[in-house]
């Protein structure tokens, strides 16, 4: 598939989702103020129904026009001039509201409708049998009062309601987050199939390139007008040619290595300063062919450490071989060591290329490599860092980058060191 096209059905889908997670939201406020509305209806009925009884109980013939009034989200008054008593009114109340499916808490209060000043005021919780309350001492005979009920958990009835919004809301995240992760499934196993093309390229690429140096030397070998200087110098170039094939063989076993369930690791007290210097003599020739120099500056005092040696050097190896690769002309290569409390850090750096901090966030991933001009300038797979972070990791240790394009790359090994 076309990188247009995946971008097309990201952005698709995207907008898609996003359509209906507004659409859900509208229905769902919508929903939300239909059902507040249902319920202060509910609780409107039930006050007037209440109120008429009072006026009946009363032998009271006045008629009551809207005598029902909401204060607030929370609050209702009725407007009567009754005479009301506590224990009776709180049963209409009660019985009221059950009739409405009204299960909520509910405060009620008793006022003198001369100065609006509280008479008598109760909390009822909501029971299945209706348990009046024993109100104080008091001339409720008088018909100058008038009551409010407060609803202080009116909301919870509102929310009950919306169950099914809520379940439909829950069940279509879900599908988006199913879909979202599915799409991220397929960008991430094109992007993976992306860099597996371009590993196996190059791998064919560089495995290529000393097979037919061996053959060509062979044929050469089997001449038999062939001098011995010349018969020499093939028999030389295919010893070379075979240890380049066995070095990326040894990368790509690396690898492998790694992503074994358990790693198996040969510990045992390593010289950090021994292998750095081992290191050199190895790649002192290639150095000296591009013209280039070591710099050490070992100022460790304890350079001990517990580990692998193997994959302790191949780290070193491959930080090492990085720096002058990625160096244009004449490497100049700096290798510190130092201690921190009772940390060992190693330095690698490099004054080569460096990397803007895109790539460097990417450097460590497997089979990640620079897009440096063409991919096969520079000779690797993409697989010395990714193998460098993780086997650090499995010595307990950490790896950090510092680069800037066009001023080199520092690496920098943190290892907890061993003795004093």
């Amino acid at each position: 598939m076309k990188r247009n096209s995946i971008r097309i059905i990201v952005l698709l889908a995207s907008v898609l989702f996003a359509g209906l997670v507004l659409t859900q939201v509208f229905w769902v406020r919508k929903a939300y103020t239909l059902q507040e509305r249902q319920l202060d209806y509910d609780i409107t009925k039930s006050l007037k129904n209440v109120a008429q009884q009072i006026l009946i109980h009363n032998q009271d013939s006045a008629q009551l026009y809207d005598p029902v009034e909401q204060v607030s989200d929370k609050v209702f008054r009725v407007r009567i001039q009754e005479s009301l008593e506590p224990v009776y009114l709180e049963s209409l109340l009660s019985l009221e509201f059950r009739k409405e499916e009204i299960n909520l808490e509910f405060e009620y209060s008793i006022y003198d409708c001369f100065n609006d000043s509280v008479l008598f005021s109760r909390n009822v919780g909501f029971t299945q049998e209706v348990v009046p309350g024993v109100a104080p001492e008091f001339d409720w005979q008088n018909d100058a009062h008038y009551f409010g009920v407060y609803f202080p958990n009116k909301d919870d009835q509102v929310l009950a309601g919306l169950n099914f919004w809520f379940f439909s809301s829950t069940l279509l995240l879900l599908v988006l987050l199913f879909f979202s992760w599915t799409i991220w499934l397929i960008l991430r196993q094109k992007r993976l199939s992306e860099i597996k093309n371009d590993f196996i390229n190059n791998m064919t690429h560089e495995l290529k390139t000393p097979i037919s140096t061996i053959s060509l030397s062979s044929k050469m070998l089997l001449k038999e007008d062939l001098d011995a200087e010349k018969r020499k110098n093939f028999a030389q170039i295919i010893d070379k040619e075979n240890d380049r094939l066995s070095l990326q063989v040894e990368k790509v076993l690396q690898i492998a290595t790694l992503e074994k369930e358990k790693l198996e690791l040969n510990v045992k007290a390593v010289d950090m300063h021994v292998l750095i210097q081992e290191c050199l003599t190895v790649f002192s020739l290639s150095m000296e062919e591009k013209g280039g120099e070591f710099q050490l500056d070992l100022q460790a005092k304890n350079s001990l450490m517990i580990g692998d040696e193997v994959h302790l050097t191949n780290i070193l190896h491959n930080l090492v071989d990085n720096a002058i690769k990625y160096s244009p002309e004449a490497p100049r290569v700096e290798i510190k060591s130092w201690n921190e409390g009772k940390h060992l850090l190693v330095q690698v750096r490099d004054e080569g290329i460096g990397m803007d901090p895109l790539v460097g966030k990417k450097i460590f991933e497997k089979f990640y490599r620079e897009p440096q001009g063409n991919i096969h300038d520079v000779k690797g797979f993409g697989l010395g860092l990714f193998y460098v972070k993780n086997m650090v990791k499995a010595h307990s240790g950490t790896v950090s980058l510092k680069s800037e394009v066009g001023s080199g790359s520092s690496f920098t090994l943190k290892f907890k060191s061993n003795g004093k």
